[in-house]
């Protein structure tokens, strides 16, 4: 009988024997191919903005206002907001590796449906039903890369992840730079197309190659087969050690808790829940897509007239994008996920100052060549933003839950994500029409509020296990005490008694 679940064992390949150490070329490996998930959200979120803004499209789906134009950007964030909450559902009930291979053929329907558009409804539908695919691999990707890294490695794991999005945010820019060339009107078709290859290829790894994340197959009472991984990814000795924490962690959040919606918006879960989907809110809210989906028309506003010159320097940011997210594959495990936050947010600030500034010189002066500086300000608050919040925020929303609460946690706080994204992609066209340089003085001030949000609404997590996280925001104690067991002294630990072994 035919099951969307993976549930063939997971076992060590016949003949073979002897002490296995960690293979991190493995986790390496496995992190990068299902990172092709991280490629298809950073290629679309870099593929509309040239699109949108270019005359050949706009005469041919005829755009009625900027209130349309971004509503053809945006209601792709819907989709992928719905597409954020499935994962709730689907990667508790399928699996991590599985929902991955649903949201590919979601993905393939609407990127064909969308590149073979001939007006804004149809593009609009198409833009949504690929949201929803993009939603669930941009949640599902780091809910499973971060099951798979060991501890103190996870910041670089999620990190790679990083970077391939932006090695996706790069193939599109410089994609549709080079395909504009083309003198039909139907170009945009093309890279909007091209993307159904890499989702067909993460489709079919998925189902037949990645293992299912082994805290997942742990939560199935398959502990067996999660012991295996473990073995293949970190090696026996490791895999000895972690199996009994993750045993005894899923043991205790089902003597105390049936883990439902409800729960994650009561304490003690709640803090966490605010956490997460506060530092993913930001994420967004403090205008990174709005940068990204309208880079020429930041361009255009700041007194870079010419098109091809605007879409050269939009090429750059994929550039600038895709250099600078190796430097938390190396570095970022090094200092603290609040440090690396705050540090993002002090440059991004900047650089969106430097945005308001040049636009406003502009405005007084057009054709001065002096306007050409507004170039290096997008870049500069990339920089700061690939170095920090675009790994950071990630890594702290998908480490921060109990196991229990993970796929559910990751949901919600993906889906805050989407929203605040839409709200920017949404809202940016329509406020920059009304007060122009103004909308980037709105960023600046809303840098600062989650300065105040990452400095003291944020817990350190740096260097902790995924199940060291529900002792540390108190969870464990709390739910505990609530259930009659005993807390020792160990800063909250819980020891389940008569913990079966076997199952």
């Amino acid at each position: 009988m035919f099951s969307i679940k993976q549930t063939k064992p997971v076992r060590r390949a016949a003949g073979e024997t002897g002490r296995r150490p960690a293979n991190l070329r493995y986790v390496y490996l496995l992190t990068a191919f299902v990172s092709i998930g991280a490629l298809l959200f950073g290629y679309d979120q870099g593929v509309m903005g040239v699109i949108v803004a270019d005359a050949r499209w706009i005469s041919l789906m005829k755009p009625a206002n900027s209130w349309v134009t971004g509503a053809v950007v945006s209601l792709y964030d819907i989709g992928c907001l719905v597409g954020a909450m499935s994962i709730g559902f689907l990667a508790d009930h399928y699996g991590r590796e599985r929902t991955l291979c649903i949201a590919c053929v979601v993905f393939v329907v609407g990127a064909v449906l969308q590149s073979a558009s001939y007006n804004i409804t149809s593009i609009t539908i198409g833009r949504v039903i690929l949201g929803y695919g993009v939603g669930t691999c941009a949640g599902g990707v780091p809910l499973y890369v971060s099951e798979i890294a060991p501890a103190k490695l996870r910041g670089r794991i999620i990190g790679i992840e990083q970077m391939i999005l932006c090695f996706g945010e790069l193939i599109a820019f410089w994609l549709n730079y080079g395909i504009n060339f083309l003198a039909t009107p139907d170009w945009w078709r093309i890279p909007l197309a091209i993307q159904v290859v890499p989702a067909i290829v993460l489709a079919v790894g998925c189902w037949f190659w990645v293992p299912p994340s082994p805290r997942w197959l742990v939560q199935q009472d398959r502990h067996q087969c999660a012991r295996e991984v473990l073995a293949r990814l970190h090696g026996d000795e490791a895999a000895d050690q972690q199996m009994a924490e993750i045993a005894e962690e899923v043991a205790f959040e089902r003597a105390v808790t049936t883990a439902t919606w409800g729960d994650m918006f009561k304490t003690p879960v709640l803090r966490v829940t605010l956490l997460a989907m506060g530092v993913q809110f930001f994420q967004q809210i403090t205008g990174t897509n709005s940068i990204l989906y309208y880079t020429p028309s930041l361009f255009e506003r700041g007194g870079i007239t010419d098109p091809k010159t605007a879409n050269l320097a939009t090429g750059g940011v994929g550039v600038v994008l895709f250099v600078f997210a190796w430097v938390p594959i190396f570095l970022f495990d090094r200092l603290g996920r609040k440090t690396w936050l705050q540090i993002g947010l002090v440059g991004m600030c900047c650089a969106m100052i430097g945005i308001t500034v040049l636009q406003w010189h502009a405005e007084g002066h057009p054709g001065d060549n002096g306007n050409y500086a507004i170039v290096a300000f997008p870049y500069l608050f990339y920089v700061f933003f690939n170095i920090s919040w675009g790994v950071g925020s990630w890594t702290y929303a998908t480490e921060i839950f109990p196991v229990m609460y993970r796929a559910k946690g990751n949901a919600l706080s993906t889906a805050s994500l989407w929203l605040s994204c839409y709200i920017v992609a949404q809202a940016s066209p329509p406020i920059a029409s009304a007060i122009g340089w103004g909308l980037y003085i709105i960023y600046s001030c809303i840098c600062v509020v989650a300065f105040v949000f990452v400095r003291y609404a944020m817990v350190e997590t740096r260097g902790k296990t995924l199940e060291e996280m529900s002792a540390l925001f108190g969870i464990e104690g709390t739910l505990a005490r609530r259930s009659g067991m005993d807390v020792d002294g160990k800063i909250g630990t819980v020891h389940v008694e008569e913990l079966d072994q076997d199952r």
